[in-house]
């Protein structure tokens, strides 16, 4: 009676002990947001198949004619450093110029938007990613917000010539030279002379990245934005 009593004691122990093998094993897999049997390299694979995928959309719509001037998300403005000149010029008569400099600044970042797509997707390949999983279950954003932080500069670096070049070929320094030597002749003002290559890059990179957070919004939302098998596989619901 004593050895069935003893059995029966060791039978239910190891029930229960399995079952708690379980629940862990179930609540770490959890935890690391693991499903469908994804591999992080999968994810990691995914991850940047998304965005290069949303690179390629953006750069198409951001380099129509009206990509960046038409889109108030990403719409260049006038200089903010240069905010009192324009106030001071408007007053003065100069709306008309002011509004063709400030279409020239975005006809120039849809002309750098041209040739954005290759040094994107070639920043997006080259970056480093270790926990895939972590942004794939962050916020709707959390690839474009990765690309970004970890990106940026090099971007920077590469993408200054190519605007460099736009700004030159639809001559925003004519637009900018009238206003800019209208203003200087003032008595007590303060000359101005912004950067309008870095401004631009800036601008327009920043652009690029708010059209890329969406189309990641629409690939994580929209089983239809998932053009291929792995989008599919690393997007879709477990």
């Amino acid at each position: 009676m004593k050895k069935i009593i003893l059995v029966a004691f060791v039978l239910v122990s190891f029930c229960a002990t399995a079952q708690t093998l379980k629940g862990l094993k179930d609540k770490v897999k959890s935890s690391t947001g693991s499903k469908s049997g994804l591999t992080n390299e999968e994810v990691v694979k995914g991850l940047k198949e998304a965005l290069s995928v949303g690179t390629n959309n953006s750069a198409s719509m951001a380099s129509k004619l009206d990509g960046y001037y038409k889109n108030p998300k990403i719409f260049i403005p006038w200089p903010s450093e240069a905010r009192d000149m324009k106030t001071k010029l408007t007053q003065m008569g100069f709306s008309k110029k002011i509004e063709e400099f400030e279409m020239s600044l975005n006809r120039a970042a849809e002309e750098a938007a041209l040739k954005a797509a290759p040094i994107f997707v070639s920043a997006v390949t080259n970056m480093s990613v270790e926990d895939g999983f972590a942004i794939l279950k962050g916020a709707d954003t959390a690839a474009t917000n990765y690309l970004r932080k970890s990106t940026y500069t090099s971007l920077k670096e590469q993408f200054t010539p190519v605007v460099k070049e736009a700004i030159e070929k639809v001559k925003v320094t004519s637009y900018w030279q009238p206003l800019a030597n209208a203003y200087n002749k003032l008595p007590l003002v303060k000359k101005q002379n912004p950067n309008l290559d870095e401004y631009v890059t800036e601008k327009a990179i920043n652009g690029l990245m708010t059209l890329i957070a969406d189309e990641e919004i629409k690939i994580r939302k929209d089983p239809a934005a998932r053009v291929s098998d792995l989008l599919k596989k690393v997007f879709g619901k477990p």
